[in-house]
């Protein structure tokens, strides 16, 4: 697994259900990684909301593209 780059834009996975609370306010950019969370981030969404414990695992990076 690739590790996210924090203050990047990220998505889900396509693997990632929308039953996730975060899935209608993406993109979301990722802050960075909890520290005594090891694998768990906290990430802002379009909306201003902040999401946070989630495995980053379930997220990519935007590409040039997509931006």
């Amino acid at each position: 697994m690739s590790k996210l780059r924090e203050k990047t834009l990220v998505t889900t996975r396509e693997e990632v259900t929308s039953e996730y609370p975060f899935y209608g306010d993406l993109p979301m950019i990722y802050l960075g990684e909890i520290a005594n969370m090891k694998e768990h981030g906290i990430f802002i969404g379009k909306s201003g909301k902040c999401y946070f414990g989630y495995h980053i695992s379930n997220f990519r990076e935007l590409s040039e593209e997509e931006v």
